[in-house]
């Protein structure tokens, strides 16, 4: 069946042709390039630097809070299943010891404009919880008025005074895990909540005044069917939520213990995941989205829409952002964080976690520092996700580099792209054009020196 999305002008052919694996880019080099071989000293190196910096970036702050009431079996992300709330507790204080060590290391006093808790179940944590979280970070860390404060939420965790507390503390957008509405879905996935759930979570946000609601949707789910998902797009449109992700789930049982609950035989075959896709990006296109980058949409008033019609949009591990040139501290198990020309990621266990910073040591486990072709290529490839014009000869010559010599390579491998309609190469002037933003994993690529080395990683799908 051939078809053609004409928001995007992409002929279904052409979607097939590059439904192949590769990086995600929330950061370049990838995370599969880190080492242990950068350890604390090496963080603590960089905020040296970056303290001593009188022009340097304000900060963009993860949380990571890993606890979670139940377990959800597609989940690939670093978390810890308890109904317990002391440790919780005891988490929080050592997450206090953390932001102390962070202080003095010229982080104390510095200006935030983003604040993000992620899990986990960050609404795990109990009222009294979060107000200790805020109350800690605030002490460390000045919010700019107009900082971008988020949250994930899994609905099943809200009563009736969350989102007003929520809002209380600052609050100003939320991202709440919807997956599938579907029910024979979310028992195969071991996450039910019915949709009057959903709704009535997003008309308390809504009414406590959050600016902006994201929901996560998953297709690839067992049980998934394009008429079932068709189902859950029309009352995802009917929500009408300001942004939505759409992402594509990897069925990988021997690296997640938890997939392996999954019935392999109930999952949607690879025609029927791409039929599920296809429908999607049609219908949320028909629907007014504006298609963002990857597997974000948003609605053509949104801060995402606007900073990708403006080039000001920006990418980093929390996805698409409008928050562009912020250095990323990242806090709790397994954040990462990116300061200056650095990468680096927290141990993954509490157990680890507790003992590095009883030591007085920052929790890093591996990093990366980047060299002089890594941060040039940092730039093009950021700035290629998201949806910018590339100046190579203008980002060459700020290093003293021809860019026509440099990246002749890459530029021989650009070209078919170019025939395809994918981008426009005017001379050294690299613009992804609105058919080609589908693929611009595949573009990204193109200058990854980083692949041309072997990894030990599987990456998910372009399409």
């Amino acid at each position: 069946m051939a078809r053609t999305f004409p928001d995007l002008a992409i002929p279904e052919d052409l979607i097939r042709r590059f439904d192949i694996a590769g990086p995600r880019y929330t950061s370049y080099p990838t995370a599969d390039r880190f080492t242990p071989a950068f350890g604390a000293d090496d963080l603590a190196r960089h905020l040296a630097q970056r303290a001593a910096d009188s022009g340097r970036p304000p900060l963009s702050l993860y949380v990571h809070l890993p606890f979670c009431a139940s377990l959800c079996y597609y989940c690939a992300c670093n978390r810890i299943i308890t109904k317990d709330h002391r440790r919780s507790a005891k988490y929080l204080r050592y997450l206090e010891q953390e932001l102390a060590l962070l202080a003095g290391q010229g982080i104390g006093g510095e200006r935030a404009v983003q604040l993000h808790l992620g899990g986990g179940t960050p609404t795990f944590l109990h009222a009294d919880e979060l107000r200790e979280l805020m109350a800690l970070l605030r002490r460390q860390v000045a919010f700019s008025d107009d900082a971008e404060i988020s949250i994930e939420i899994d609905p099943r965790t809200v009563d009736e005074g969350t989102m007003p507390l929520l809002a209380e503390l600052g609050f100003n957008r939320a991202s709440l895990g919807v997956q599938d509405f579907n029910p024979a879905v979310q028992r195969a996935v071991h996450r039910v909540q019915p949709l009057e759930m959903v709704e009535r979570v997003l008309q308390a946000s809504r009414e406590a005044g959050l600016a902006s609601i994201n929901f996560d949707l998953i297709y690839g789910l067992p049980k998934q069917t394009a008429a079932s998902f068709n189902a859950t797009l029309d009352e995802v449109i009917r929500l009408s939520p300001e942004r939505i992700a759409l992402y594509n789930y990897a069925h990988l049982p021997t690296r997640f213990l938890a997939q392996r609950r999954i019935a392999e035989q109930d999952l949607p075959s690879a025609e029927e995941r791409l039929q599920i896709f296809l429908l999607s990006l049609t219908r949320l296109l028909d629907a007014g989205y504006i298609y963002i980058g990857l597997d974000h949409f948003a609605k053509p008033g949104d801060e995402l829409a606007t900073a990708l019609a403006a080039g000001t949009l920006h990418r980093n591990f929390q996805g698409y952002t409008t928050r562009a040139g912020c250095d990323l501290l990242g806090l709790g198990v397994s954040a990462i964080s990116q300061i200056g020309a650095s990468y680096s990621q927290s141990v993954k266990t509490l157990d680890e976690y507790y003992a590095r910073l009883d030591a007085g040591m920052l929790p890093v486990e591996r990093g990366i520092a980047l060299s002089a072709d890594d941060l040039l290529r940092r730039r093009i490839i950021i700035g290629i996700m998201c949806g910018a014009t590339v100046e190579l000869d203008a980002l060459c010559a700020e290093t003293g580099l021809d860019a026509a010599s440099h990246f002749a390579p890459e530029l021989a491998q650009l070209q078919p792209l170019r025939e395809l309609g994918l981008i426009a190469l005017d001379r050294l002037r690299l613009t992804v054009l609105p058919k080609g933003r589908l693929f611009v994993r595949a573009v990204a690529m193109v200058f990854d020196a980083w692949l041309l080395e072997a990894t030990a990683a599987r990456f998910s799908r372009l399409i």
